[in-house]
């Protein structure tokens, strides 16, 4: 790797792999000597079978120092052109505020926190969504908005099925205004094909009523900066019984009428110019806004405000949260689609700098936008554009290319839109000096600059009245306290303090990988020449990009066996949704179409029947048998049942139960004596790294989860990236992008599946994080983590299994990198649930593992490679104290229904009452030693899910008061 990478010097080789993995080599030789072993490796003989074992060496044979890493990126991000981007299409250059880089960004607070399940440790960052849903419900006029999405151009697909199921009209045509982002029309196409759609891109002003249609999608402004009255097509929509969709511009909305008062039913948009940099691509934070009536159809996440036991108001994760894992493929969506990280930053953005300084950027950017083009008509040139926001057209009669050359020569990229025309967008950033520049482009070199103060004072508005706002934005308190940075930080620490992520303690969740974040890592994230780019820019402006991307696709390649990679899924959802279309794809052109079922084991994710209705197929259960594995003998029954209409079978492994199936290989080997194609879901690939090339024991496609196995944090349920692999067969069927040529270089005669993500290569900018840690890694150091997560999880089954019994086991006794342990005879014992033992950690300081998934009345439970063993033996301590309180209630010496248990978890307003619980203080609020100097205080107690289901309420709340800083 090192010749390869162009190294000269590594220095302090290894250091980062003892800094990454946990157990030092002391601790160690501990827990193998508890587990009758004596070296590592012998785990592999013990609990990997041994015929998916790779027995070949991996290229990745150096490691590098984090100092020669971030060297190498250096150099790298010197390789990437960064010019003044004025090409728009739904991506602006934006002004990060520091104190939200400094506080949120770049802090382990926020971007190590997991998704907001457990609601009582998850207030800060519940919050701080809630301040986004309010942002949006403000600008968009909507009644109801979730807390993000992944991009633009998926959110008006998901805006797309969700007019499927709404709509009362029987036609499955969907109608897309042309003046639509291409990207975004790209992946409505895509998602159209795969559910039988059909989609008509036409001028929704032109003929509208020849056309029967259940969803309208209208840009708002157009693509080309043009801004419709969009009334009179939405009527027509509604005449039609159909949905109406407006892809609206968040800055824009600030100016403009909003969505609502357009009379849509669905408003989504990104939230990336809201303080979110370009990242050439992503991560971004989708909105999606819509009615009070369509709020069970609404996808993704939506946050809502409940109470806890006490009366004390509480935030959680309301309605179709939980519902889209228990409809599986019946499911609206794959709840697996936010970007929480990057919506709390653009939700921060406008909480610092209110409706007052939203106005003034929005303002100062579309003023500027007036001044160019009224500058460009004094030079003798045409501007097309009547009435527009921030973008305008300008007509240059076979000279498009030439102009966006000069302008590039003056450190500015255009957007080139035919022979005869160019566009401008500008944003924030923009300043007098681009203005000049630009006419500089545009005059004759022998004439006049335009006068800028001159053309300020004789602009007329060019948006009419009609279609400007009127009424007030973010009149919610939460938008007027905290306009200081010194009022700032202080309210992101008070958020940050209510929650739990890893910067506090081990989170020790089955199926999802909660393992360290190197500040390393990190870093390269908050270079300017990685963040500032536009995705469309030029290949040859974006070489360093290109290198990230070739030097990661080699990587994973290598460690997995497949033959190719496409980084365009920004989602581990996408990833299995992106997988399944390739295989369709491969079926349909080997005359193959029939092949529309897919078999799924009943202990798959909850992601994978609902990926696998996305994509048009109909799925199978295949059952497991009595040690959670999947039934060979049903496999067969059920593809002979379905035959040649057998498509793929989707399978996690090691599998959901957290063990290595034996029949692995057989598995794969009669799925394609069938026909068929096998998806594996590369959730648990953490437990396979330099152990095993899934692509070459029978996997054909396998998506990757690089905020699980390769270090992007999970930033609270977001960013994530899920690339799929693929065998040399499926190649060619690899995304491509309608903007960017190259995507897939390996693409054929027969075509791609399409586009599935707005950016080229999805969330780009965080790719730096998954390369740093391989190359920090190493060969030898993946397979140790990998050795060592099998270590830590098997240590502490060893441990708990005295008090819990472990659910699944191999044939003798071990586990893999996760195990479950059963809960299911304290309901009967001692009245105890899952719920209560994972709200009893909260007292003892730690989020809780896995709750009833895969199996109801079980915890599963992963401590990754990156805990060491005095934090694990922490946790395992909480449990078997745990147990212990069970037992008391049990010999009935604690009450049934009034025990540590069940009032868990015990906040700090405790201290302030009088005290008459039927145990001490210190047995309810310092269980154990270790919270004496650092004591975690959960902000609420228990969430009433029931009162939050019954009184829906997703906004904030009226009576918040800056003395307890909005908290709830």
């Amino acid at each position: 790797m090192s010749e390869r990478l162009g190294l000269d010097q590594l220095e302090m080789r290894g250091n980062f792999i003892q800094r990454h993995i946990g157990p030092d080599r002391e601790q160690a030789q501990a827990m193998l000597a508890a587990l009758g072993l004596e070296r590592l490796e012998d785990l592999i003989d013990k609990v990997v079978p041994a015929d998916i074992l790779n027995r070949e060496p991996l290229k990745l044979t150096e490691t590098i120092s984090e100092r020669a890493v971030i060297k190498y990126l250096r150099r790298m991000r010197e390789r990437n052109q960064v010019l003044t981007s004025m090409i728009g299409m739904g991506y602006y250059d934006t002004i990060l505020p520091s104190v939200i880089k400094r506080n949120v960004l770049e802090n382990p607070g926020w971007y190590t926190a997991y998704t907001p399940y457990q609601a009582e440790v998850s207030q800060g960052r519940l919050e701080a969504l809630l301040n986004f849903q309010q942002m949006i419900i403000d600008l968009t006029g909507m009644e109801l908005a979730n807390a993000s999405l992944l991009d633009e151009a998926t959110a008006v697909a998901e805006a797309m099925t969700m007019s499927r199921r709404l709509a009362k009209s029987s036609s499955n045509l969907v109608v897309v205004d042309r003046d639509c982002h291409p990207q975004t029309i790209a992946v409505v196409q895509t998602r159209a094909s795969s559910l039988g759609y059909r989609v008509l891109v036409t001028d929704p002003f032109d003929a509208l009523e020849q056309h029967e249609f259940f969803a309208l999608i209208l840009q708002y402004p157009g693509c080309s900066g043009e801004i419709h009255d969009l009334t009179a097509p939405i009527a027509i929509a509604h005449q039609k019984q159909a949905l109406a969709t407006v892809a609206a511009d968040l800055l824009s909305l600030v100016l403009l009428k909003p969505p609502a008062a357009l009379d849509a039913d669905i408003a989504v948009g990104s939230a990336q110019r809201f303080g979110v940099p370009m990242g050439y691509g992503g991560p971004h934070a989708a909105y999606f806004a819509t009615r009070d009536e369509f709020k069970r159809s609404v996808p993704g996440r939506i946050i809502g405000v409940s109470r806890d036991v006490h009366g004390q108001m509480a935030l959680r994760m309301a309605l179709q949260t939980r519902e889209q894992h228990i409809r599986r493929d019946k499911a609206t969506s794959n709840i697996c689609t936010s970007q929480v990280l990057l919506a709390v930053i653009a939700g921060f953005y406008a909480v610092y700098h209110g409706a007052a300084g939203l106005r003034l950027i929005a303002g100062r950017v579309h003023r500027y936008a007036q001044i160019l083009a009224a500058g460009i008509v004094e030079s003798g040139h045409q501007v097309v554009s009547l009435c527009y926001f921030d973008t305008i057209v300008v007509r240059m009669p076979n000279r498009a290319k030439r102009i966006a050359a000069q302008a590039e020569e003056a450190g500015i990229n255009l957007r080139v839109i035919d022979a005869d025309h160019v566009g401008i967008s500008l944003d924030e950033t923009t300043t007098r000096d681009h203005l000049r520049a630009l006419w500089q482009v545009f005059v004759s070199p022998v004439a006049d600059l335009p006068d800028i103060n001159g053309l300020d004072g004789r602009l007329s508005e060019c948006i009419p009245e009609k279609l400007l706002r009127g009424d007030a934005i973010l009149r919610h308190p939460v938008f007027s306290l905290y306009h200081s940075e010194t009022e700032m930080m202080r309210y992101m620490r008070r958020l940050a303090r209510r929650d739990i992520a890893l910067d506090r303690s081990m989170i020790p969740l089955g199926s999802c990988t909660m393992k360290l974040n190197a500040a390393t890592e990190m870093q390269a994230i908050s270079f300017y020449e990685f963040n500032a780019m536009h995705p469309f820019v030029p290949l040859y402006q974006a070489q360093g990009y290109q290198q990230l991307f070739a030097e990661l696709e080699d990587m994973l390649c290598d460690l997995t066996g497949f033959q190719a990679f496409s980084f365009q899924p920004n989602a581990g959802s996408q990833g299995e949704y992106t997988g399944l279309l390739v295989i369709r794809k491969f079926h349909d052109i080997n005359g193959q179409s029939q092949r529309t079922v897919c078999l799924i084991p009943a202990s798959a994710h909850g992601t994978n029947p609902a990926s696998a209705a996305l994509a048009g197929l109909q799925v199978v259960v295949v059952a497991c048998d009595d040690h959670g594995n999947v039934s060979v003998d049903d496999l067969r029954a059920k593809l002979a049942e379905h035959g040649d209409r057998v498509a793929a079978l989707m399978i996690t492994y090691p599998s959901t139960h957290g063990v290595y199936e034996q029949a692995f290989r057989q598995i794969c080997e009669l799925v394609h004596q069938a026909g068929g194609q096998v998806y594996m879901d590369g959730a648990n690939f953490n437990a396979l790294v330099g152990l095993c090339r899934p692509g070459a024991i029978g996997a054909d496609v396998m998506h990757l989860n690089l905020h699980k196995t390769f270090c992007i944090p999970h930033g609270g349920g977001g960013p994530g990236v899920g690339p799929i692999g693929v065998r040399e067969h499926l190649a060619p069927f690899l995304p491509d992008h309608p903007v960017v040529e190259g995507v897939n270089p390996l693409k054929g005669e027969h075509g791609t599946v399409g586009t599935v993500s707005a950016a080229p290569w999805g969330s780009a900018s965080i790719l730096t994080i998954s390369w740093a840690y391989i190359a920090m890694m190493g060969a030898a150091g993946l397979k140790r983590a990998t050795l060592t997560a099998l270590l830590n999880a098997n240590y502490v089954a060893r441990r708990l299994a005295p008090h819990y019994p472990i659910l699944y086991t191999d044939a003798n006794g071990w586990v893999a990198h996760e195990c479950i342990i059963d809960c299911h005879e304290f309901k009967k014992t001692a009245n105890v649930s899952v719920e209560d033992i994972a709200k009893r950690l909260i007292d003892y300081g730690f989020h809780a593992p896995t709750v009833a998934f895969p199996v109801a009345d079980t915890l599963m439970i992963e401590p990754t490679e990156s805990e060491n063993q005095a934090e694990i033996d922490r946790f395992c301590d909480a449990m078997i104290a745990i147990r212990h309180e069970i037992r008391e209630i049990e010999a009935g010496r604690a009450a049934i229904d009034n025990n540590l248990l069940h009032n868990a978890p015990h906040t700090h307003r405790l201290l302030l009452q009088q005290w008459n619980l039927p145990y001490s203080r210190q047995q309810a609020l310092f269980p154990d030693s270790h919270q004496h100097d650092d004591k975690y205080w959960p902000p609420v107690g228990r969430i009433d899910n029931v009162y939050g289901d019954r009184h829906v309420f997703c906004s904030c709340p009226l009576d918040w008061t800056e003395a307890d800083s909005g908290a709830v």
